[in-house]
């Protein structure tokens, strides 16, 4: 609807995020780029770098009667949607994702998950984050995707802070 500002996804050129992040913004846009920090090892040294959580993508709450100034901006290709047809972001995906990286608890991209275990987080700075439990042989982790990107987050979590939800509560 008009004059209503839904979250949406933008795909971007590759290494273009933070570029397009604060041109849109400096258009008086609300955008959104999740990052992480990761280490990266060259032949002589070892660096610390900020780095994408969902690399070519950034998110922006727009009117989209108002997208044109957006999709003229250098390095955006399209909002991410049916055809040419915009589809926003799930609103508690958005806000799932805005609590993982608020809560300072270090994330990385995490391939995208559709089966598992749906859990709800009890506990700790993650409180009523929903999401799926995705145990490995050293820690459990929480995966929160988003999913009109087909794109997932994990963060580590304590396995006492989750509860599982019922399956017949599944999306």
């Amino acid at each position: 609807m008009p004059g209503e500002n839904h979250w949406y996804a933008l795909r971007v050129r590759p290494r273009y995020e933070r570029q397009v992040a604060q041109s849109v913004e400096s258009k008086g846009v609300k955008v959104f780029l999740p990052v992480y920090r990761a280490r990266r090892r060259w032949s002589d040294r070892v660096k610390e770098l900020e780095l994408p959580l969902f690399d070519g993508y950034v998110f922006c709450q727009a009117d989209l009667s108002a997208k044109l100034p957006i999709l003229t901006t250098p390095g955006v290709i399209q909002f991410v949607g049916i055809g040419k047809t915009p589809v926003p972001v799930e609103p508690s995906e958005i806000e799932a994702v805005q609590k993982l990286v608020n809560a300072g608890t270090p994330a990385k991209p995490w391939p995208f998950l559709r089966d598992g275990d749906r859990v709800r987080v009890d506990e700790g700075p993650l409180r009523s984050v929903e999401g799926i439990l995705l145990s490995t042989e050293r820690d459990d982790h929480l995966v929160v995707s988003v999913t009109l990107l087909q794109r997932s987050v994990a963060v580590r979590v304590q396995r006492e802070w989750v509860t599982p939800l019922r399956s017949w509560l599944r999306n």
